[in-house]
């Protein structure tokens, strides 16, 4: 969460009230889950990656997610012989 806290950071108060919602939340929901309170739903993730232009990442917020697989870059389950 550390990326998602220094991004939140960098932005001005009226910068960061326009990217929670862009995001769909709230800048106190955005704070909660930089600091570890909560767990940052995938669907989130998801808005974070796309609103920080990519600065703070699905992988970053949510890394018991297999995004490789979301991606198109993982593999796709066993291979059958």
């Amino acid at each position: 969460m550390k990326k998602l806290r220094a991004y939140l950071a960098q932005l001005s108060p009226d910068e960061r009230e326009r990217f929670a919602s862009a995001c769909g939340t709230s800048v106190g929901h955005l704070r909660n889950v930089a600091g570890g309170y909560k767990t940052c739903a995938e669907s989130l993730a998801i808005n974070i990656d796309r609103e920080s232009g990519g600065a703070v990442r699905c992988e970053d917020m949510r890394p018991d997610v297999d995004w490789a697989y979301v991606r198109g870059t993982g593999s796709i389950g066993l291979k059958v012989a």
